[in-house]
C-alpha cells in the first residue's frame, strides 16, 4: 500500500492523570493517545501546582511503559534464587499455585506470610486497598511501613499535631526561604519554581545541606553542616532568637506550650557549641539567626533527608519549633512545610478494612529490618519464621538497608516469594513467581500529595500492555482462590477511587478536571488552632514524656558520627541521583545514560589523602560490606563526608552491589525509621 493511502493516525483528547511517584509535587498529567498507543506524557497546564511542567524523569514515562524489557506475562522461577531464570506460565497456573502455597502456610500460622510494599506508586487504590483487605482477611503479619518518612511524620505529629504546614504556593511571597535538607531542583521541582519567583522579588535563599547540591549552588548562601547535626543548628538559632529577643511573645504566650523549658535548653546551645558539632563557622549561625529573626515573612522548606539519621525525629521537632518562636505562622508566606499529607480527609480505613482482622492482632515487622527478619528463626518473642513474602510497589533488595543481609534472606530456598512488578528488578530475580503489573497509564487511581493540597484522579489512558494486571486485580483473584467471598473483594477500581474521599471531595470535579483543591485557610495557624491535643504548637510533648522520652527536642548524635572512628573516618550520605527516583527509572536507558555510572563524590582533600584520582574505581567499605564504584572528586562533597549517589540497581553496578550494602538496619529516635545517612565508611583505590 502506498504511504499516501495509509489511514491517518487518530488521537482523541488527552487523558487526565496523575504522576504516581514518590515526590512532593504529585503532578497532573495529560497523556496523548494515538490508535491505542500513548505517544506523549506532559504536564497539565490547567493544574496550578504542575503548570504544564514535568521533571525529566516523568517526561520520559512512555519509555517506561513501552520499555523492551517490560514484564508482560507471568513467570515461574526455573533457576536458583537470584539467577533471574524464569519460564512463562499463564495467569491461572500462577495464581492457583500461589494461592495453594499461601493456604498451606496460613493453615499453620498466617503470620508466617508477610506483605512488603511501599511507594512504587503513591496511589491510594493501587497501593493499599484490595491488597490490604487481602492481608487483613488472611491474618498475615503486618508491615511497619517506615522506610522513608515516619521519623519526620512522628516529629510533626508531636510538635504541630500532624503532617501539616504552610501552603506551598505562598513560598513565592516569602522574603527569606530556608531550604533545609532538600535538593529541590532534583526532588521538588515545582517548589523550586516558587522559590525562584520569590528570589526575583528580592527574597534571600539559604540552603542547609551536607552536600553542595544543585540547589545549594543556586541559593545565596549554603550552610554545609555535618550529617546528623541539624538539631544542634536549630537549637543554636533558638539561642540567638532568645538572646536578641527576635521573638513574638504574644504568639508564644497564646499559641505554644512549653516555652520556658525550651528556652532553658536552647540557651545552652551557643553558636560556638553548635559550630563545633556542625562543622561550620559560628558566625554563619549568627548571621542566619539574624536573617530568620528579623525578616518577615520567613519560610522553611524541609525535606526528608535530614531525618534519616539516629536523631532525625528530634531534628525535625527542633526545626518545626522555629516558626512559632518568631510568629512566622501569622503570615501565609511564613511557617514550615515538610509534609501536607495530614490535611487530606482520605478514608483509608474504608479502603483497607482493618476490621477484617476480626480481633486478631498479628505481629508487626519493620520493613527497614527485612534483612534480619527473613533470617530470624521461629521463637516465642518473634513468632514463626517468615515462610512467604509478597512484594509489590517496592524493590527491597535494592532499597532496604544492609542489603547483604537482605540478599541472604531472599536467597533462602525455603522462602516462597511472589513479586508483582513491571520489570525484572533486583528483587524480581529472587521471586518464585513474577507477576506483570500495570503502569500508571493503564489503571485507575487516586492521589494525595505531601507537597501541596490537591487531590488528583488518574484515569487509564491505554489498555494494559501484554498480560499486565493492576495490583488490585491480582489480589481480587487471589482472594477468590483463597475462598474470601465477601463482596468487598470485588469492588472495582473506579468504585474504590470514589470511596477514598466519599463526600469530602467532588468526584464529578475530579472526572472533569483531573484534580480538586482542598479548602484550607491560606495561613492555617495564624491564630493557633494546631491539631495537637492542646491546640498549640507543642515545644514540650507530654505524650513523648509519658513514653519515657525527652519531651523537648534535643541534638541526638549519630550512631556513627563523623570523626568518631579511626577505622572508618568518613561519614557517608546517599542522596538520590538526580535522574532516578529511589530505584525507579534506573533501567530507563536515556536517564541512565545521563547519570553515567554509580559514583561516590569525594572532597579533593580526602581523595588526595588516599591517593585517589577523579574517575578512579574505588572500594567503599565498612563492617557491613563493600561497594565498588567510580570516585568523583568534587566540591559537592565537604571534607570528611562522601556522597554515594543512589539508588542504582545492584545488578547494574560495577560489582553487583549498591550503596545500601553499607547502610545499617538501626532505627531513628522517633518513628522507627531508617538511618541511611548515619553511616561511616573508608574508601580505597580498588
Amino acid at each position: 500500500m502506498a504511504a499516501s493511502s495509509l489511514p491517518a493516525a487518530t488521537a482523541g483528547p488527552p487523558v487526565r492523570g496523575a504522576c504516581p511517584h514518590d515526590c512532593p509535587d504529585t503532578c497532573a498529567l495529560l497523556t496523548t493517545v494515538q490508535d491505542g498507543v500513548a505517544v506523549r506524557v506532559q504536564g497539565n497546564p490547567d493544574h496550578a501546582q504542575t503548570a504544564g511542567v514535568l521533571c525529566n524523569k516523568v517526561s520520559h514515562y512512555t519509555e517506561r511503559v513501552y520499555h523492551p524489557e517490560r514484564l508482560l506475562q507471568p513467570m515461574r522461577r526455573v533457576g536458583p534464587k537470584g539467577s533471574g531464570r524464569f519460564e512463562p506460565v499463564d495467569w491461572d497456573t500462577a495464581l492457583d499455585a500461589i494461592a495453594a502455597r499461601l493456604q498451606a502456610i496460613a493453615a499453620r500460622d498466617p503470620q508466617a506470610i508477610l506483605p512488603y510494599s511501599y511507594a512504587g506508586t503513591m496511589g491510594l487504590v493501587q497501593g493499599e486497598s484490595i491488597a490490604a483487605r487481602f492481608f487483613h482477611r488472611l491474618g498475615a503479619s503486618l508491615l511497619d511501613r517506615t522506610i522513608c518518612a515516619s521519623a519526620g511524620a512522628e516529629a510533626l505529629t508531636q510538635t504541630l499535631g500532624g503532617k501539616v504546614g504552610m501552603k506551598v504556593e505562598f513560598f513565592a511571597e516569602a522574603k527569606l526561604i530556608l531550604v533545609w535538607g532538600s535538593n529541590s531542583i532534583a526532588s521538588n521541582l515545582h517548589f523550586w519554581r516558587l522559590a525562584q519567583e520569590a528570589k526575583r522579588q528580592g527574597a534571600k535563599l539559604v540552603c542547609i545541606d551536607p552536600r553542595r547540591s544543585e540547589t545549594a549552588e543556586k541559593c545565596h548562601e549554603h550552610l554545609q553542616l555535618l550529617p546528623g547535626t541539624d538539631a544542634a543548628l536549630a537549637l543554636a538559632l533558638m539561642h540567638e532568637l532568645i538572646v536578641n529577643d527576635w521573638l513574638d511573645h504574644d504568639y508564644i504566650q497564646r499559641h505554644t506550650l512549653g516555652f520556658e523549658a525550651l528556652r532553658e535548653r536552647a540557651l545552652r546551645w551557643t553558636p560556638e557549641r553548635a559550630a563545633a558539632v556542625c562543622g561550620i563557622p559560628a558566625q554563619q549561625i549568627r548571621d542566619l539567626a539574624r536573617d530568620y529573626g528579623t525578616t518577615k515573612p520567613a519560610a522553611i522548606r524541609l525535606n526528608y533527608g535530614m531525618q534519616r539519621v539516629r536523631g532525625g525525629g528530634n531534628a525535625v521537632r527542633a526545626v518545626a519549633c522555629l516558626p512559632a518562636l518568631t510568629g512566622a505562622w501569622r503570615h501565609r508566606a511564613g511557617g514550615v512545610l515538610l509534609s501536607s499529607g495530614g490535611f487530606y480527609p482520605a478514608d483509608r480505613a474504608a479502603l483497607q478494612r482493618p476490621d477484617l482482622l476480626a480481633g486478631r492482632q498479628p505481629r508487626t515487622i519493620n520493613m527497614v529490618q527485612i534483612g534480619d527478619a527473613l533470617l530470624h528463626p521461629a521463637s516465642p518473642s518473634f513468632g514463626p519464621a517468615v515462610e512467604a513474602v509478597i512484594v509489590y510497589n517496592s524493590n527491597p533488595v535494592a532499597v532496604a538497608p544492609e542489603s547483604g543481609q537482605v540478599v541472604r534472606g531472599f536467597a533462602r530456598e525455603d522462602l516462597f516469594t511472589v513479586v508483582i512488578e513491571q520489570f525484572r528488578t533486583d528483587t524480581a530475580d529472587y521471586a518464585d513467581y513474577l507477576l506483570p503489573a500495570t503502569t500508571q497509564l493503564e489503571h485507575w487511581d487516586i492521589h494525595t500529595s505531601y507537597g501541596h493540597t490537591d487531590v488528583l484522579l488518574n484515569r487509564p489512558a491505554i489498555a494494559p500492555c501484554g498480560e499486565a494486571r493492576p495490583n488490585t486485580q491480582v489480589f481480587r483473584e487471589l482472594a477468590a482462590r483463597m475462598g474470601f467471598d465477601d463482596p468487598l473483594f470485588r469492588e472495582s477500581d473506579e468504585s474504590l477511587c470514589r470511596l477514598a474521599f466519599g463526600a469530602q471531595v467532588d468526584f464529578g470535579l475530579l472526572l472533569e478536571r483531573g484534580f480538586a483543591t482542598l479548602d484550607i485557610p491560606a495561613a492555617p495557624f495564624a491564630e493557633g488552632g494546631f491539631p495537637t491535643a492542646s491546640g498549640r504548637c507543642e515545644f514540650f510533648s507530654e505524650r513523648l514524656a509519658r513514653q519515657g522520652l525527652d519531651g523537648l527536642p534535643d541534638h541526638v548524635p549519630n550512631y556513627e558520627a563523623a570523626g568518631t572512628s579511626s577505622r572508618y573516618p568518613l561519614a557517608m550520605i546517599s542522596p538520590p541521583a538526580r535522574n532516578f527516583l529511589n530505584s525507579t527509572f534506573v533501567n530507563v536507558e536515556s536517564l541512565r545514560d545521563i547519570e553515567g555510572e554509580p559514583v561516590l563524590e569525594m572532597h579533593a582533600h580526602d581523595a588526595a589523602a588516599r591517593g585517589i584520582r577523579d574517575a578512579q574505581v574505588v572500594r567503599v567499605f565498612n563492617d557491613r560490606g563493600e561497594y565498588v564504584c567510580k570516585a568523583r572528586v568534587s566540591p559537592r562533597a565537604r571534607p570528611g563526608v562522601v556522597n554515594g549517589l543512589g539508588i542504582w540497581w545492584r545488578k547494574l553496578g560495577l560489582a553487583g552491589t549498591n550503596v545500601n550494602q553499607l547502610t545499617s538496619q538501626k532505627l531513628t529516635d522517633l518513628g522507627r525509621a531508617p538511618v541511611f545517612y548515619d553511616c561511616l565508611v573508608e574508601v580505597q583505590p580498588a
